[in-house]
């Protein structure tokens, strides 16, 4: 399979970025996360991460690359203790998280089609 897709790639200016294109297409079946309150969930089940296989998950990142981020860190940091707690309704932050996974889902549909685009545009001129 790598021979293959090496082949594919070719050896001119354009080979990086229909690397990066048809790599990105391989993976797009895999499922998205989502953020959610737990406080709104009463089926504990869904916090379970398939592949870690454990019970109860959180993830985020660095807390200056996205706003749901932010929100999860100030949690995290709140049931620790380091900080007061948010002065948020369960249903407001749920609400927050419904708009951030709107957004991520937006973004993540533009890229898709983007890379369709380059794809057919990669497929029409290559013999």
């Amino acid at each position: 399979l790598q021979k293959s897709l090496s082949e594919t790639f070719g050896a001119d200016k354009y080979s990086r970025a229909r690397k990066e294109v048809l790599t990105y297409m391989f993976s797009r079946p895999m499922q998205m996360a989502l953020y959610f309150c737990t406080g709104v969930l009463e089926d504990e089940t869904l916090f379970h991460h398939y592949a870690l296989n454990v019970p109860f998950y959180t993830h985020f990142t660095s807390p200056i690359r996205r706003y749901a981020d932010i929100v999860v860190h100030r949690l995290l940091s709140a049931s620790l203790g380091a900080r007061s707690p948010i002065k948020m309704e369960k249903e407001a932050i749920q609400k927050q998280a419904d708009h951030c996974n709107d957004r991520k889902m937006a973004s993540k549909r533009v890229q898709e089609l983007s890379a369709d685009l380059f794809f057919s545009i990669f497929v029409r001129v290559r013999p």
